[in-house]
């Protein structure tokens, strides 16, 4: 017989710390939020990218959109048995605002390239593209939707159909488009599945059941690179000419530096999972820089006595500038000028540091392995 009296007190209280988390945390607000290191919206030349023929690597895009037309993860994204009861009341409050902060940003994340590629589809006329940004749009829609469950749960869902509206965009060529959603795709396979097998190994660090998700999760992230590994391929000055070669080298040290420094404000949410961040964002580096052999000629040297040295001091002017943008006034903005400048030097040296050289193979396509 149900205890009527106590289920009335927990709804109650689920109530109570439902109010409390959604006065704390406006996530709507933070996923709109442009900063540098938020995620971004983009848009594009869709003309141009509807203009694309993918002849030169049909076999393998074919067995590609094979594949994602299967939907191998079509029924992967609910809730089921494994989804623990999640105490957001007893969690220390420090991991929790810093595992919202994460559940945001990745929502926010997803959602932007569920946006990006609904557009693509909806504007293109090639068949191919069109039904390639279908899959990729529907894949990334049942992501940004699984986390925001896991949000709205705590009482703190993002509004993302405000989101769309308000948030700002971007605007990358289509080569720039390739270059950051490649390497975002196939760095957050490299995230998801380096957390996934750690907590395989140690699943006392699992302190919230969407870390269960992330195997299939990521291996959607992979698929999705693969695509754009293909698309880059369709093209070969993409990835062969000097200029190019200097913007892949760009955007790996972007992206790279960016986790870094996004990962580094998030210490007592590592720290609950049992990875030392330091370590973890260098075996991300290591696992996107082997991925990425599949298509780009450089790599950055992760090893080089200058990676870490000029991370760090990234890290701390970034910090600066934050801290300047929070205090405003004529103090606030000296403080974001210099961290700004402190940046940029820091960016300058990690870009300068000698990248290693490879050749690309034939082949173009890859399988999950780690």
């Amino acid at each position: 017989m149900k205890d009527v009296n106590a289920e009335k007190a927990h709804d109650t209280t689920h109530g109570e710390l439902h109010a409390e988390l959604a006065g704390k945390f406006d996530t709507t607000a933070m996923a709109t939020d442009t900063t540098l290191l938020n995620p971004r919206f983009y848009t594009t030349d869709f003309d141009e990218m509807d203009r694309i023929d993918v002849t030169p690597v049909r076999a393998e895009w074919d067995v590609l959109i094979a594949q994602m037309k299967s939907d191998p993860n079509k029924g992967h994204f609910k809730k089921n048995a494994d989804w623990d009861h999640v105490d957001w009341a007893g969690m220390e409050p420090h991991l929790r605002a810093e595992f919202i902060d994460f559940l945001v940003s990745s929502c926010t994340a997803e959602f932007s390239g569920c946006v990006l590629y609904k557009e693509m589809k909806r504007r293109g006329n090639n068949p191919d593209i069109c039904e390639l940004f279908n899959y990729m749009a529907r894949d990334e829609a049942r992501h940004a939707g699984f986390i925001n469950d896991a949000l709205r749960e705590a009482g703190v869902a993002v509004n993302l159909g405000f989101l769309t509206k308000a948030k700002k965009y971007t605007y990358f060529r289509p080569k720039f488009i390739y270059y950051a959603t490649y390497l975002s795709e196939k760095i957050g396979y490299a995230r998801y599945i380096t957390i996934y097998r750690h907590l395989e190994a140690h699943p006392e660090h699992r302190f919230h059941p969407i870390f269960k998700w992330f195997r299939e999760w990521c291996n959607d992230e992979f698929s999705h690179g693969e695509a754009f590994a293909l698309l880059m391929r369709t093209d070969p000055k993409l990835t062969t000419t000097w200029a190019n070669k200097l913007w892949i080298r760009f955007f790996l040290t972007a992206v790279y530096s960016t986790m870094w420094v996004r990962d580094h404000a998030r210490k007592d949410f590592h720290e609950a999972l049992g990875v030392d961040i330091d370590w973890y964002d260098q075996e991300v580096y290591r696992k996107t820089s082997a991925i990425a052999r599949q298509v780009f000629p450089v790599e950055l040297d992760i090893d080089h006595p200058r990676w870490i040295p000029g991370l760090r001091r990234m890290n701390a002017a970034m910090l600066d500038m934050e801290a300047g943008r929070k205090t405003g006034g004529i103090k606030g903005r000296l403080t974001n000028a210099w961290g700004t400048l402190r940046a940029l030097t820091a960016f300058a040296s990690l870009y300068l540091i000698p990248v290693k050289h490879t050749t690309p193979p034939a082949s173009v396509r890859l399988e999950p392995a780690y």
